[in-house]
């Protein structure tokens, strides 16, 4: 199927084309600098401003920022859960939904507010048009811009000489959303209509045979579900239903909104740390491993199923009338897609922390579904979540630097900031906390009886099923393996603890390494310096990250996906 590597080969030329104009961009949003689109917006930015009490020039310590960034993920948090506990009474709700039980409501106002946008329901079916409105499309804004605040407050820790402050959270977020999430999302959103994807609030279509055709505001969600790395669907199928991605041209549309801002956002670093050399190095460790993840799962996927390559089984796939071509891996894939363009948005869905799928992972060949439950794993640092993917491989960054100051025997230092012990104690607990929450999470469910029943396949399958979703909600993705039956309490709110971990349990130790960064004194760079552009570095970075991943996760998954692989031979 050469169709799908040549499709893998545009999408990664496109990607790196867009990359430079938009990381340029975002970088002068972030350093408060005018852009083409100030004269349109900035009063929307002024008024909101004023209308919050914030003075722009107030500057905040990382403790202040941590507390603005928190209070504003809490107060979401209880806006989503009170909708949808009270949606059967509210308006936009043409059929006449009930209130949602408080554990799936918790579970679901946790995932939204945390960007991991886990969903253990069925949006059609469980939500009104009011609760996906303004519940959850607000909090794909909002989580998508706390990741950009964050950023850029780590990003003024490592630049700033000798100050005590990184910036403002409220103006940070604000001009995330007014300049980069909200144009961006509304261009998107009319693309997509023109797609065929819908939006509208008329009431679901009745058909006499009592047949429900599910209707809604999809693509307003959908924009920035994607842009903003968020994932969660509008519809159960999510990705995969018509009406959410209806072509084609709609379907790769979608996987390159899934990696264009993380992509560019490490350009935006570049440029703020006035090194734009720094941005390119990470940007490449990124794309490296992009690729060697998205070549094994687009090889296993259009290989096919080897147990009926064996047996003689052909698998042919129609996307035209009269038109066939060889369907590799089809179960669980939509025709109009196939296993390669399926490869791609998983590789790219779970490399980001979107989550967003277009086929059912479930169905995977083992192979095939390891690379997206890996990649998780890694947290979420290969390009990985808005704002989030590019600090959490800064934190792998730091560590690769002390790592390689101590084999030179001189002070770690990175763009100047000498590398001390607080800050390799804050990076390393924002990078094993999260792992400590899914090999916790995943052992407790293999040892209580009401979560193993939860699991539709025995053996290494139904292992990979449970690991899959604590990893997911852990390093907040947010996609789900499938045939793991996830609305129970255990799974609710287990997995609710587990995305604030990942989510509270990095944002903070990154501020906090920030905080301590900012006021450190500008070392200049020496002879034993280690640079930090050289694709020397870029290699000891992705070693690292893979190393990693490797000693945490490998017993893991080779009583999962690699037990389940080994039994196909």
């Amino acid at each position: 199927m050469s169709h799908a590597w040549t499709q893998n080969i545009l999408f990664l030329l496109l990607l790196l084309a867009l990359a430079p104009p938009l990381g340029a961009f975002m970088a002068k949003v972030l350093e408060g600098e005018r852009t083409f689109l100030h004269p349109v917006l900035g009063s929307l930015e002024r008024g909101l401003l004023r209308l919050m009490g914030v003075q722009p020039d107030q500057e905040m310590g990382w403790a202040a920022y941590g507390w603005s960034i928190t209070l504003l993920k809490l107060l979401g948090l209880g806006a989503v859960f009170l909708l949808m506990r009270t949606q059967a009474w509210l308006p936009l709700n043409p059929e006449h939904l009930g209130n949602v039980p408080a554990d799936l409501s918790l579970n679901t106002a946790v995932s939204f507010a945390t960007n991991t946008n886990w969903q253990a329901y069925a949006g059609e079916t469980a939500l009104s048009y009011l609760t996906q409105m303004l519940g959850l499309t607000v909090q794909n804004f909002l989580s998508a811009a706390t990741g950009l605040a964050v950023l850029a407050a780590l990003v003024r820790g490592i630049q700033r000489r000798s100050a005590s402050g990184l910036g403002n959270a409220w103006v940070d977020v604000v001009r995330s959303v007014v300049y980069i999430l909200l144009p961006l999302s509304f261009v998107f959103a009319l693309v997509l209509v023109s797609q065929g994807v819908i939006q509208t609030l008329a009431p679901y279509v009745h058909t006499a045979s009592g047949q429900v055709l599910a209707l809604g505001p999809a693509a307003s969600q959908v924009a920035i579900k994607m842009l903003g790395t968020n994932g969660g669907g509008f519809f159960g199928a999510n990705a995969a239903h018509p009406f959410e991605n209806s072509t084609p041209l709609s379907n790769f549309l979608q996987t390159l909104a899934i990696l264009l801002i993380p992509a560019a956002l490490c350009l935006t670093f570049g440029r703020m740390v006035k090194d734009r050399r720094q941005g390119w190095a990470l940007l490449a460790g990124m794309t490296l491993m992009f690729v060697g993840a998205l070549a094994v799962c687009t090889h296993a996927e259009v290989s096919g199923n080897p147990v009926l390559t064996r047996l003689g089984a052909s698998q042919v796939a129609s996307r035209e009338p009269g038109l066939e071509q060889p369907g590799g891996n089809m179960e669980g894939k939509e025709l109009r897609f196939g296993p390669g363009p399926s490869a791609l948005w998983a590789t790219a869905t779970t490399a980001a922390s979107s989550g967003s799928t277009n086929a059912a992972l479930d169905s995977f060949t083992p192979l095939g579904g390891l690379v997206p439950l890996w990649l998780i794993q890694l947290g979420e640092v290969v390009f990985g979540g808005v704002g989030s993917g590019l600090y959490g491989m800064l934190m792998f960054a730091l560590v690769a630097v002390f790592i390689g100051g101590l084999m030179v025997g001189r002070t770690p230092e990175y763009l100047g900031k000498k590398v001390e012990a607080f800050e390799m104690k804050m990076a390393s607990l924002a990078i094993l906390l999260p792992c400590a929450a899914v090999l916790l999470g995943t052992a407790a469910s293999v040892l209580v009886p009401s979560a193993v029943a939860s699991m539709s396949n025995p053996g290494p399958h139904g292992f990979s099923q449970v690991l899959y979703a604590w990893s997911s909600a852990a390093n907040n993705n947010g996609s789900a393996f499938g045939g793991l039956a996830a609305n129970t309490r255990f799974y609710d709110l287990g997995l609710a603890t587990a995305m604030l971990l990942g989510r509270f349990g990095v944002i903070w130790p990154v501020l906090a390494l920030a905080g301590s960064l900012v006021r450190k004194k500008h070392t200049p760079e020496g002879p034993g310096t280690l640079p930090t552009h050289t694709p020397l570095f870029v290699g000891v970075l992705v070693g690292v990250v893979l190393l990693v991943g490797a000693l945490t996760f490998i017993p893991a998954l080779a009583l999962g996906p690699v037990a389940e692989q080994l039994a196909l031979r």
